[in-house]
């Protein structure tokens, strides 16, 4: 597992407004901590393109990401899963370096971290 790559995610089970069934998810977590940590995180990705809020990013389908179709990476819903068990069913692809750009100014702006003078 890699930063970047797409992987088919089963995020049952689920509560209220989390994301539901398998589906395509990017993995956001860095390679470094992949390595040392059980625990991987993930934006899912929907086709659903007729509820994209403005943060949400758009992803073409091509040849590298292997999604179905146009989709919408739904940068609100980060979640964390065990790398171990069986969530994680397969990977099917990964994004482009300008989609993972997009999403870690995303990250800075929803975790705050505009400054980072400590």
């Amino acid at each position: 597992m890699k930063q970047g790559e797409i992987w088919m995610v089963n995020f049952n089970p689920s509560k209220g407004h989390e994301f539901q069934k398998e589906r395509p998810a990017i993995i956001i977590s860095s390679n470094k901590i992949i390595k040392l940590s059980n625990l991987i995180t993930v934006l899912p990705i929907t086709s659903n393109t007729n509820n994209c809020l403005d943060d949400d990013i758009k992803i073409i389908k091509d040849s590298d990401n292997h999604l179905f179709m146009d989709s919408i990476v739904k940068v609100t819903h980060i979640s964390s899963f065990d790398k171990n068990n069986s969530r994680f069913v397969k990977k099917i692809g990964v994004v482009n370096e300008y989609i993972l750009q997009q999403i870690k100014k995303y990250l800075i702006k929803h975790f705050d971290m505009i400054s980072l003078d400590f």
